[in-house]
């Protein structure tokens, strides 16, 4: 049984919702937490891209209804220094959080409150797959069950491939009944996205808010690229 408790989720990653930002090669994913209510998410990501050595990172902060950034919810930077043997990057996150404190206070963002993880994924497939999947795990907390199918989308061939997506969402309250959800944006098509899968879900401490973590994967220099992005549902 997955013991729900606040941790960091390390992951390469990369974000989307109308949330779509690339850079660099193997990005890590950084969960900064919710509001008090629940309907507000920051997270940010961090890496070194490949091509210039150089550190980046990004904020976002999302509008969980709307599952898009709030205004000016959509920060980066990128160091003009390149990284020494041993950096990851996280560098550049440290500075970015620095000079973006008031971003987390105007929507009282609390680090502490961060995603109780409900379900992750071990799997290390590196088979692109587009078929979807349909995953179940429980919230054994608030006595709530869920079905996620992930449904893709994929359009064209090599450089024209394009690809899109949306998950089903079905919760089981703990009396037994049930409420069924869309979640996703499928009328936008991403460019030279292989494959989706789901990597994780979190609920906000305060529930009502679940977020899922979504692996993206993109052809690169032997073998592909790993992106996340994160699709967010006020329950």
């Amino acid at each position: 049984m997955l013991q729900r408790k606040s941790f960091y989720f390390v992951i390469t990653a990369l974000i989307f919702g109308g949330l779509y930002l690339w850079a660099g090669d193997n990005a890590s994913f950084v969960d900064l937490g919710f509001s008090p209510d629940g309907k507000v998410y920051m997270f940010a990501q961090y890496g070194v891209d490949s091509r210039t050595l150089r550190p980046w990172a990004e904020l976002g902060v999302i509008d969980v209804p709307r599952n898009n950034f709030v205004p000016g919810g959509r920060v980066s930077y990128t160091y003009t220094d390149v990284v020494v043997t041993g950096q990851d990057g996280s560098g550049a996150l440290f500075r970015l959080i620095t000079q973006n404190s008031a971003l987390a206070d105007r929507y009282a963002i609390t680090f502490l409150h961060h995603g109780q993880p409900l379900y992750i994924s071990l799997e290390t497939s590196s088979s692109p797959g587009d078929g979807g999947e349909t995953v179940e795990f429980r919230d054994f907390q608030a006595g709530a069950s869920y079905k996620a199918s992930l449904i893709p989308t994929l359009e064209g061939y090599g450089t024209n491939l394009k690809s899109s997506f949306y998950i089903n969402v079905e919760k089981t309250a703990k009396d037994g009944s049930k409420r069924s959800y869309v979640v996703g944006t499928p009328q936008i098509k991403r460019p030279l996205i292989t494959s989706y899968r789901i990597r994780k879900a979190m609920i906000a401490p305060q529930e009502g808010s679940l977020i899922f973590v979504i692996e993206m994967k993109k052809p690169g220099d032997g073998g592909f690229d790993l992106r996340y992005m994160v699709e967010a549902l006020k329950l």
